[in-house]
């Protein structure tokens, strides 16, 4: 999109990389990662005021409120853990996840956000760069809750499971060495077995494909999002972009639940000792 006079133009655009705002020594601060910093500060600054309140034998207001939800979030984490006490291992790190997701993809839809900026000169144009872009609409943020979630349901695991016996989860050296003591008693073992063991470095490559699904699902609804309601506010600035809007509001919810139970699901799985 173009702005301006005839003589000169600034060019506003959603583009699928995150714009840098400044530079400290060689390292970029963008837009989104300046979104998400606003992001964690809301976050701990909830989880101090709600530390610090009282708790209550009977709650009531927030606290009645609060209870509700997490007692809802319980009882859906429960039926992908199949365990009170798992869920309640799982649920700091789950929600943690959720409420970041959430508050991000919320923010991206707040008045100013991707509208208040500077114009830089970038390869012979103005162009418009916002101070502020909704952290999960760079791919970079989306990639790192990714990359975090699957790497601590591998830690999890080698400490619930052990880690030869995790380790044999995807290098299955187990099965190879059974091969010589069984090979006499059963010689389909010579196929069966190494089948087996190539399912487990399939297995390595199903890990890769959990961060690629994490971070592409969650990057590419809200960036779409953005860049619905932007070519909404070209046709028409003022009451049509608002039914996309509140659409936005439930598919940021939606998102940041499906991207939370996901992880769990990787937890839980992780966690389990893998049945013959």
């Amino acid at each position: 999109m173009a702005e301006g006079n005839n003589s000169e133009q600034i060019v506003h655009e959603n583009t699928l990389y995150a714009e840098p705002i400044f530079h400290v020594g060689s390292f970029p601060i963008t837009n989104s990662l300046l979104n998400s910093w606003l992001v964690v500060l809301i976050v701990v600054i909830l989880a101090l005021f709600l530390q610090r309140r009282k708790i209550r034998l009977i709650p009531r207001g927030l606290q009645n409120a609060l209870e509700m939800v997490f007692e809802l979030f319980f009882g859906l984490f429960d039926m992908v853990t199949g365990s009170r006490a798992k869920t309640l291992k799982f649920a700091p790190f789950v929600m943690t996840f959720f409420f970041f997701v959430l508050i991000s993809n919320w923010m991206g839809l707040l008045p100013g956000v991707g509208s208040i900026g500077q114009v830089a000169l970038e390869h012979g144009e103005k162009v418009f760069i916002p101070y502020f872009r909704g952290g999960t609409a760079d791919l970079n943020t989306t990639l790192a809750l990714a990359i975090i979630g699957v790497v601590m349901s591998h830690i999890l695991g080698v400490i619930a499971l052990g880690w030869w016996k995790y380790l044999n989860k995807f290098l299955n050296f187990k099965v190879l060495l059974e091969i010589p003591k069984k090979v006499i008693k059963e010689p389909t073992i010579l196929l069966v077995n190494p089948i087996k063991f190539f399912v487990g470095v399939i297995e390595i490559i199903g890990e890769f494909a959990k961060i690629a699904s994490l971070s592409f699902r969650l990057f590419g609804n809200i960036f779409a999002g953005e860049v619905l309601l932007a070519s909404m506010s070209a046709i028409l600035a003022f009451g049509l972009p608002l039914p996309f809007m509140f659409l936005e509001v439930i598919v940021g919810l939606i998102q940041a639940l499906i991207f939370s139970i996901l992880v769990l699901i990787y937890l839980s799985i992780a966690t389990t000792a893998e049945e013959h």
